[in-house]
């Protein structure tokens, strides 16, 4: 297959990778001028984790372009939140008729957030990896599970596109029923987590303080009012983030999912990423709702995200 990547990010350069292990043919579109910058090799540093826990260590050759050919298979597409509209607009011409995983963090509902592309020729994803990219070297890995949307009527060819491609690099699939509230749910939790970043000054800042998933725990519960004001319907992540005590949410998080030497914790201190767009969309659409959320407005208050809200 030929896969054509929407940016040369940290999602898609991993993925990237893992494809063309499976002897799929990959390449990047970048905007014009990056092409130069980030020129033709990038140095990978990430943990692999379909099978056990792989440290891969190279300088990889990649293919760069500043526009966009139809003869590609598929186009999968993972971009900072706030991109998301432009992406959107300018694929709505670039693209054709090439098949579009979105493999992406959400806050709008599904069809306002890839305006003016069409329904049917999108599917919805989200990736189980994490790290950051600095001076041009890739830090952190990525896990076995993907999670993809259920088909929708229309989409059933490339849902079955996607999960063969998948399959191929010896990923599994997590298949979601409801994307739609899966990403509210999973925005939410970013929101919290930036949150508690703003507080403490950065991603891997958070991991030194034993308090900090007390505090995302109770920042998640301020939420839930809005979450159900969107008719977003609960989850495990809600169920976990909000049902648990938060003290005992602390503790499961620091000695369990972040625990000292695990890949979630490697992927957080690698996290070199700016936190605050998340909290900003929250405490909009809180403030138009009428829902007092005091935590995360606080957090965001001396923040260029305030502006406008």
């Amino acid at each position: 297959m030929k896969i054509l990547f929407f940016g040369r990010g940290l999602i898609s350069t991993q993925y990237a990778w893992a494809f063309e292990q499976a002897g799929h043919t990959v390449e990047f579109y970048v905007r014009k001028g990056r092409k130069e910058t980030y020129g033709s090799r990038i140095e990978l540093e990430m943990w692999d984790a379909r099978k056990g826990k792989k440290l891969i260590k190279e300088r990889w050759n990649v293919k760069l372009h500043e526009e966009i050919l139809p003869n590609y298979d598929l186009i999968i597409v993972s971009v900072n939140t706030e991109q998301l509209p432009e992406a959107a607009q300018f694929l709505s011409t670039a693209a054709g008729n090439t098949p579009i995983l979105l493999f992406n963090n959400i806050w709008q509902d599904l069809k306002s957030s890839i305006a003016p592309l069409s329904m049917n020729n999108v599917v919805f994803g989200f990736p189980g990896a994490g790290g950051g990219i600095a001076d041009n070297k890739l830090r952190g890995g990525f896990l076995k599970m993907v999670f993809l949307e259920k088909p929708r009527a229309g989409t059933e060819p490339i849902n079955k596109k996607v999960k063969e491609l998948f399959e191929s690099a010896h990923f599994k699939i997590s298949w979601i029923k409801d994307m739609q509230s899966w990403l509210w749910n999973h925005f939410a939790m970013n929101a919290a987590m930036e949150t508690e970043v703003l507080k403490r000054g950065s991603f891997p800042a958070i991991m030194n303080h034993r308090d900090s998933f007390v505090n995302v725990g109770k920042h998640m519960r301020e939420m839930v009012p809005v979450l159900k004001a969107r008719g977003a319907k609960r989850d495990m992540i809600l169920l976990l983030l909000t049902k648990v005590p938060p003290a005992l949410l602390g503790i499961l998080f620091n000695k369990v999912i972040f625990a000292k030497g695990s890949l979630a914790r490697l992927f957080m201190e690698y996290n070199n990423s700016k936190a605050g767009f998340a909290v900003s969309e929250v405490v909009r659409e809180a403030k138009k709702a009428g829902i007092p959320l005091p935590r995360l407005t606080k957090a965001i208050e001396n923040t260029e995200y305030a502006k406008g809200i």
